[in-house]
């Protein structure tokens, strides 16, 4: 583990904190979505190229998909495509591979998303990285309150920017830790938490649902985007999100009869709030000094 020290700021409106130097990981984020890989959101030797604003055009056949799930904020969505392919990446936050296919891959298959997340609800994203899926839901939905988590110092600056030019800073923050600091307020600024928490190829169930369930109010819900293996990942980590007092996890399909494929989204209600086990203290002796095994 690594300290990243690059300060980054926060972002002014509602739904959140203020980031903190928090340390990060230097190894790129364990997936469980076979859509989206590590490798897709770094650059490699092999494609290398000039990004061109050009692989941010709207294909005309997913037009009608894109009407329906952005509504009057589509030109506001076009120009979030435009700055991944552009700048996301030239920060590597975006692989080239990914930029001819940003509009089907990446923001319509997280703004499906929206359906399930109810009225002026609160969102946390977790691992947000180039902002998926929070910041394709806050463009979708100007109704929702969206707090951006992200440890990683290069990415917090890209979010931050990119709220900043979308002219999205009155319902957008951005919080630079991990998830676990802003469950716990660990950077000082006071615990975070919200009626939804989303997270897209961040990892496994059961880390996620660790890291993520803790920021879900109770009767919140996590909506954890996955691929295909997501009913498989429900029957085995079925006992960990009992443990941490989620209710059964279902398997829902967003979008259906708008894109193809639909977007595949395991769903947790927290039903109970778990109080984290502490480790207990080494017993003394009557001499005041500790006895340790």
């Amino acid at each position: 583990m690594t300290h990243d020290d690059t300060a980054a700021g926060a972002v002014d409106g509602p739904g959140g904190t203020p980031p903190g130097p928090s340390a990060v990981r230097s190894e790129p984020p364990v997936t469980s979505d076979p859509s989206v890989t590590p490798d897709d959101n770094e650059p490699t030797a092999s494609d290398a190229r000039t990004p061109s604003p050009a692989d941010a055009v709207l294909p005309p056949e997913l037009a009608d998909a894109a009407r329906t799930l952005f509504g009057d904020r589509l030109d506001l969505a076009a120009a979030y495509a435009e700055l991944l392919v552009t700048e996301g990446v030239v920060r590597g936050l975006i692989g080239p591979r990914e930029a001819p296919r940003i509009w089907d891959r990446h923001l319509l298959n997280c703004a499906a998303v929206a359906e399930r997340i109810p009225e002026g609800a609160s969102v946390l994203d977790v691992g947000s990285g180039a902002g998926l899926p929070g910041l394709v839901l806050a463009i979708a939905r100007p109704d929702l309150t969206v707090t951006l988590i992200e440890p990683l110092a290069r990415r917090t600056s890209f979010l931050i920017e990119a709220v900043q030019q979308l002219g999205l800073a009155k319902t957008v923050r951005v919080f630079r830790g991990r998830a676990d600091e802003a469950a716990t307020g660990a950077t000082g600024t006071g615990p975070l938490s919200g009626d939804i928490v989303t997270a897209r190829a961040v990892a496994p169930l059961d880390r996620l649902s660790t890291w993520s369930l803790p920021l879900v109010v109770r009767g919140g819900r996590l909506l954890a985007l996955k691929g295909a293996s997501a009913a498989e990942e429900v029957a085995e980590h079925a006992g960990t999100v009992a443990r941490l007092g989620g209710g059964e996890a279902e398997v829902r399909h967003c979008g259906v009869g708008v894109i193809d494929p639909p977007t595949t989204v395991v769903e947790i209600v927290r039903e109970r709030v778990v109080n984290p086990v502490r480790p207990k203290a080494p017993k003394r002796s009557r001499g005041g000094r500790s006895r340790r095994r």
